[in-house]
C-alpha cells in the first residue's frame, strides 16, 4: 500500500498527489516528493512513464535523443538508490529502446525490467469491437508484437471472435481485406489519433495497463497482454521488443511468437527497424557497444 510520486517539477506533483487523495483509496499511504533519491530508496516496483511525451506531428522516434538520455540516468538512479527492485515498467517512448537503456545502466536482470507494449493490441480489440459491433470479451488475444511504434507487427492470425479465428473473416463480406487494412492503419496510428484528438498522449490507458503489469509482478492476476521484454535468442537479439510473454512474481518471460509468412516478415521488419533506432543510440554514445553491454550489467549476455 506504500506509493510514492517522483516528478522534478514539484507543483505539479503535489496537483497529482491532491488528485490522488480525492479518490479516497482505503488503505494507501501515498507520499510524493521530487527528490530522486527519496523516491527510489526502498522501493521495489516502479512505474516510469518519466520521459518527454509526444506532441502533434511527432513520432515515438522523434524522441529518442532526449529521452534516451533520461533512460541512462534513471538506470543509474535505480543502480544507485534501489538496487534489491524487483520489477520495473517503463512506459516512455520510444519504450523499446528506452527500457532496454534502463535494464542496461540499472544492472538488472532481463526478466525484472519490462515496457509498455499492450497499447497496440488493446486497439486492435477496440478497433475490431467498433467495426464489427460486438462486446470487447467476444474478441479476445489480439496481437501486435515488434516495436511500439507504426512498424509494429500487428497479427489476424492469433485473435479469435465469438470463438472463431479472425482470419476466417478477413476476405469475406464480413470484414473486407480492404477494411482489414484499413483497420489495421487505424491501430498502428491510434497514439497519433488520441493526440490529435486531444492534444496530449496516451495518459489514462498507459497508466491503467502498467499498473496491472505490476499487480502481476507483485503475484497477482496474470497479465494479458504482450509486454515489452529483452530478447536475444538467435533470431532476434540484443533488443526490447514486444512478444508473447507471462508477467509472474519470478519476472518477465516470453515465448517464440508464431503466425503467417506475412506476419513472420512484419515482424522481421518491425524488428529491423528496433535495431537500426539501438544503433543510433551507441552512435550518439549514450549506451556502449553490445560486445561491452556484458561489462556494464553481467547479467546482459
Amino acid at each position: 500500500p506504500n506509493i510514492c510520486l517522483y516528478d522534478p517539477y514539484a507543483p505539479a506533483l503535489e496537483g497529482v498527489a491532491e488528485e490522488l487523495y480525492h479518490c479516497a483509496f482505503e488503505g494507501v499511504n501515498l507520499t510524493y516528493t521530487s527528490d530522486i533519491k527519496e523516491a527510489l530508496s526502498g522501493a521495489k516496483y516502479i512505474v516510469s512513464s518519466g520521459g518527454a511525451a509526444r506532441k502533434a506531428g511527432m513520432t515515438r522516434e522523434d524522441l529518442l535523443k532526449g529521452n534516451a538520455e533520461i533512460a541512462a540516468q534513471f538506470g543509474k538512479d535505480i543502480r544507485q538508490y534501489c538496487p534489491d527492485v524487483k520489477h520495473v515498467v517503463v512506459v516512455f517512448n520510444p519504450a523499446d529502446i528506452t527500457g532496454l537503456i534502463v535494464l542496461l545502466y540499472a544492472g538488472l536482470k532481463p526478466s525484472q525490467v519490462s515496457t509498455l507494449a499492450a497499447l497496440d493490441s488493446t486497439r486492435l480489440q477496440n478497433e475490431l469491437v467498433k467495426y464489427l459491433h460486438i462486446p470487447a470479451s467476444e474478441i479476445v488475444n489480439c496481437r501486435t508484437y515488434g516495436g511500439h511504434g507504426e512498424q509494429m507487427a500487428v497479427f489476424a492470425s492469433t485473435t479469435k471472435v465469438k470463438g472463431e479465428p479472425l482470419t476466417d473473416f478477413i476476405g469475406t463480406t464480413r470484414l473486407p481485406l480492404t477494411e482489414w487494412e484499413a483497420l489495421k492503419v487505424r491501430v498502428i496510428q491510434g497514439g497519433k489519433h488520441i493526440i490529435d484528438l486531444r492534444g496530449r498522449s496516451s495518459f489514462q490507458s498507459p497508466a491503467y495497463l502498467s499498473i496491472e503489469m505490476i499487480a502481476a509482478a507483485m503475484g497477482g492476476q496474470p497479465f494479458r497482454w504482450p509486454a515489452g521484454t529483452y530478447v536475444s535468442n538467435g533470431k532476434f537479439d540484443h533488443i526490447m521488443m514486444a512478444m508473447e510473454t507471462s508477467i509472474t512474481k519470478d519476472g518477465v518471460t516470453y515465448k517464440e511468437v508464431a503466425g503467417s509468412p506475412s506476419e513472420q516478415e512484419e515482424l522481421e521488419k518491425s524488428y529491423e527497424h528496433l535495431c537500426k533506432l539501438r544503433d543510433e543510440v551507441i552512435e550518439m554514445g549514450i549506451i556502449p557497444a553490445i560486445k561491452d553491454w556484458h561489462s556494464l550489467n553481467p547479467n546482459i549476455d
